[in-house]
């Protein structure tokens, strides 16, 4: 859990300035805030007016203990680090940091839950169907956009794939469409579970996988079903996350 946990707010959480960690969930999502915060056992689950998504804000002492110590050794992004590293130099946390030895994770290996909270925040799963003269191309992508490219390049010397750079909107973003990194992400996703709604999206993926791996899609019926897998797949959670990284709840 503290991979996971870690892994979500390296996505969507942050640690503000008035000690607070917020982190923000789709709208759908709101069942995984409540549970998020029972797992924990602090914060409290707000409804954003006019927006389709809620925060789980933790403003508890103890309960930001608990976090920190579930995440420490298990948080990948900077930012998010500097971000408890200031909480724990506040003077309401001088017992606490005297008793903690807060780490990054510098480790290349994904073999744990960090991805999965990760992907539960940033990640979407794609099914494009490319039409062609004789027939029509399945791709299957998985992808993520990021400001910073550090964790993408981690994820693809694990899995493959590739990196692009959107100049317009300053964003990196990892794709990928090869079927031999959708085995390794499939091997990853079945044994390291996704908590949000994107787990619906995720069967529908791999249902499209076997399809494909079967042959079923040089088929006009394996097309037509493939078909039916994009068109069920929600369309919100393939949508860039929101961003509530100044988000404070004073």
């Amino acid at each position: 859990f503290g991979h996971y946990l870690a892994g979500l707010i390296d996505g969507d959480g942050h640690f503000s300035s008035i000690l607070q960690l917020v982190i923000v969930f789709n709208g759908l999502d709101a069942p995984l805030a409540y549970y998020i915060k029972n797992r924990i056992g602090f914060g409290n689950v707000k409804k954003i007016k006019n927006k389709n998504a809620y925060l789980l804000v933790i403003s508890n002492k103890k309960g930001l203990e608990r976090v920190i110590n579930l995440i420490n050794g298990k948080i990948r992004t900077i930012n998010k680090f500097n971000q408890v590293s200031n909480i724990l130099t506040h003077s309401r946390f001088v017992e606490f940091a005297k008793l903690i030895n807060f780490k990054l994770n510098t480790s290349i290996s994904l073999k744990n839950h960090w991805l999965a909270g990760f992907a539960d925040a940033d990640a979407s799963f794609q099914i494009k169907i490319i039409p062609r003269e004789e027939k029509k191309e399945i791709r299957l992508n998985f992808q993520i956009d990021q400001k910073k490219k550090d964790l993408l390049v981690l994820i693809q010397k694990s899995f493959g794939g590739n990196i692009g750079y959107r100049k317009g909107q300053d964003t990196y973003y990892y794709g990928s469409t090869s079927f031999g990194s959708a085995k390794k992400l499939l091997n990853y996703f079945d044994y390291f579970h996704l908590l949000s709604t994107k787990y619906v999206n995720y069967l529908k993926w791999r249902k499209a996988y076997i399809y494909i791996q079967n042959r079923t899609h040089l088929t006009n019926e394996g097309v037509e079903e493939i078909f039916k897998l994009k068109a069920t797949m929600n369309s919100k959670l393939n949508s860039s996350s929101l961003c509530f990284e100044d988000y404070d709840l004073r």
